[in-house]
């Protein structure tokens, strides 16, 4: 049924690096959501206005946050496939975020709305649920209604990698869950008259709200700060610059993501000293060009001229990273040079720190210096020690 509903609504639906279908995917998730979610959360406030059941009401109320959820996940979906203009020059997918952001709010406005009308309930001991078999049958279809929600929210997520629609996902699928709760718990009024057992659900599922809408705010936010890449995607991007003729190393790699399909990054590259300048100049447009078509980002890319032919040098380097992996393996080290001098020589190079390790950035420049110092009290090291994010340097030498 999921794919029947893509193929019959979203043409070009096989296109999914095209942020206008990405877009249609969205708003396609987010107009059946209204749908399904008003109809259950209409169809569950009367009943728990019927019933005297305020675990019913409570899902009933969640399901209508379900249904802002997906009026504002149509709209940002519709606003993020708006291209770039003068004000926005790097578009405006990053609302996506935004309405999930909002969204978040809203889910925990109405989980602490519901907690306190419960707590009242609790503390007055008032509870007068009606339950009947009707009831019982009317929460099981919702429970299956909201496990096809989840279904396609999941796969739709997948397609377009999309973290709103993985919110929603798991949104249906605690309120799945949140209704079964309400079913046992009418099983067990229907049983035992133990009524009071309606409103300790009904504050179950309210603190399960407040626990969702927390858990996507943070993850929200912190797409909008700005999250370290994948390793896959460094280490993708780093083995395709190593595959070009004449780039010894590459390093320092940032990524920006300003949404799915909008991408900016900047890495230095490593080329012999000696290599021509228009040459070199020519490799960097081809890797900015090809990583542009092969991962739909815009980079760009400084140029690192290395010193490889000098027995000096490479003897030097030698012995430093050998200090340093001495010190921990997982370092490694870039952009080496040397200047030769008659009262001293000046070594130049960056650390990169992969992990934390037993001691601080300024710890390590001083154990550096005093190793590199042993060697030769005339050198004079300038490190620079980079944090940046787990970018491993890699170097054909």
């Amino acid at each position: 049924m999921n794919n029947l509903l893509i193929k019959l609504f979203i043409k070009d639906h096989s296109n999914l690096k095209n942020p206008k279908v990405r877009a249609k995917y969205g708003t396609l998730a987010g107009i059946l959501g209204i749908i399904s979610n008003l109809l259950l959360s209409i169809t569950k406030i009367v009943l728990g206005l019927l019933t005297f059941s305020m675990a019913i009401l409570a899902d009933g109320f969640n399901n209508l946050t379900d249904v802002f959820s997906s009026i504002i996940t149509t709209i940002g979906f519709k606003i993020s496939s708006t291209p770039a203009d003068e004000k926005h020059p790097f578009g405006h997918e990053r609302v996506e975020y935004i309405t999930g952001l909002i969204l978040s709010f809203l889910i925990l406005l109405m989980g602490f709305s519901i907690t306190k009308e419960t707590i009242i309930k609790l503390i007055n001991a008032s509870s007068n649920s009606i339950v009947t078999d009707l009831t019982i049958l009317i929460m099981v279809i919702s429970i299956l209604i909201k496990l096809w929600q989840a279904s396609f929210y999941k796969k739709t997520a997948k397609l377009i990698d999309s973290k709103t629609l993985i919110a929603s996902y798991k949104d249906s699928l605690n309120d799945a869950l949140s209704s079964l709760a309400i079913i046992v718990g009418l099983i067990v009024i229907k049983i035992t008259s133990f009524i009071i057992i309606d409103n300790i659900i009904s504050l179950l599922v309210s603190l399960f709200i407040i626990i969702s809408g927390l858990k996507m705010a943070i993850e929200t936010a912190n797409l909008l700060i700005g999250t370290k890449p994948s390793q896959q995607e460094i280490d993708e991007i780093i083995k395709a610059v190593l595959e070009y003729d004449n780039v010894l190393g590459a390093h320092d790699l940032i990524i920006h993501h300003y949404g799915k399909c909008t991408t900016f990054a900047s890495i230095h590259v490593e080329m012999a000293s000696t290599i021509n300048i228009v040459n070199a100049h020519n490799i960097i447009d081809n890797i900015e060009r090809d990583l542009a078509k092969r991962f739909a980002i815009k980079m760009t890319i400084h140029l690192d001229p290395v010193e490889i032919d000098n027995p000096r040098v490479n003897e030097l380097k030698t012995q430093i990273t050998k200090i340093i992996h001495d010190i921990d393996n997982t370092l490694s080290i870039h952009d080496f040079r040397v200047i030769f001098g008659d009262d001293f020589t000046k070594i130049l190079f960056d650390v990169v720190m992969t992990k934390k390790i037993n001691c601080t950035t300024n710890e390590l420049d001083e154990l550096l210096t005093s190793e590199i110092k042993k060697i030769d009290e005339k050198y004079l090291p300038i490190i620079n020690i980079d944090q940046v994010y787990n970018c491993k340097t890699d170097d054909k030498n």
